[in-house]
């Protein structure tokens, strides 16, 4: 994979999924429809006639030419949600030292004995890749791209002016806090949310099973049982989930579980505020 590459995917996330085409601008030409300097993204309002356009090069996939069936099928690696939750997540990511958070999506990356440290950024407008390292492959002790690329990004960015912009939400993304997702797309912590509430009443915790128990109810000789669930503590109504897939929802502490057969489950519970406990049990 080349630094091309991750600019063209990185790029397809900042444009819903699309992959557009990079090109170069033949030396001394004129830089039309807006580019810049080097190699740039092929802009919505011009694309189509850029393709055989006589001061550009498109750049090839993988240092190799594509047929147009494959060039297609390149072009799309994710739908416009899965893109913007993705792009999402990385313009949480935190930043290098002495640089503001939030303003661009980024990943860094460092590849093994130190020979290459990249980081690639985005906003709405502007895509950048930044690669450091030796020309010889050679290993550069402390070479990180947290620490070494990083930086070069996000000062690229502060050189284009004005704010970077953010990624327009889809209106069909879902953005919910934990209590608010549906059971089996919680996430099970088992650190209870900090809240004065959660702080002064009695913690959410499993009474039973205890966790890493072995728990005998005949499946080994065909019997059908069931594994009797208990919890103390925690805001009702409270949620049980084995395995991620939810088994019971109501005000009780108490609920039951129908194994389908023997072997190692995780049985999770969530209360009203978030809060969750978990237990690892074999059955037998």
């Amino acid at each position: 994979i080349t630094l091309t590459d991750l600019a063209r995917l990185y790029a397809g996330l900042a444009r819903g999924g699309a992959v557009p085409d990079l090109v170069r601008r033949v030396p001394g030409s004129p830089p039309p429809c807006g580019e810049g300097p080097g190699v740039g993204v092929v802009q919505p309002d011009c694309e189509g006639g850029q393709r055989n356009h006589p001061h550009l090069q498109l750049l090839p996939t993988r240092g190799r030419r594509v047929t147009a069936d494959e060039h297609e099928a390149e072009r799309t690696i994710a739908d416009p949600v899965s893109a913007w939750y993705v792009a999402d997540i990385l313009r949480g990511a935190p930043p290098p030292e002495n640089a503001l958070s939030g303003r661009i999506a980024f990943k860094t990356g460092t590849s093994y004995g130190y020979r290459d440290a990249w980081a690639v950024g985005f906003d709405r407008r502007v895509t950048i890749a930044v690669w450091i390292g030796r020309p010889d492959g050679a290993s550069v002790p402390g070479l990180v791209g947290r620490a070494s690329a990083a930086p070069v990004l996000f000062d690229a960015f502060s050189r284009f002016g004005g704010e970077p912009e953010t990624l327009p939400r889809p209106h069909d993304a879902l953005v919910v806090a934990t209590a608010g997702l549906p059971p089996p797309l919680r996430h099970i912590r088992r650190d209870a949310p900090k809240t004065l509430e959660v702080t002064l009443g009695v913690p959410l915790k499993i009474a039973y099973p205890p966790d890493g128990s072995r728990v005998d109810l005949g499946l080994s000789e065909g019997a059908r049982a069931q594994l009797a669930l208990k919890a103390l503590g925690g805001q009702p109504p409270l949620t049980w989930m084995v395995d991620g897939l939810p088994v019971s929802e109501g005000m009780r502490r108490q609920a039951a579980w129908s194994p389908e057969g023997a072997g190692f489950a995780r049985i999770s519970v969530m209360d009203a505020s978030g809060a969750s406990d978990s237990v690892v049990v074999r059955i037998e």
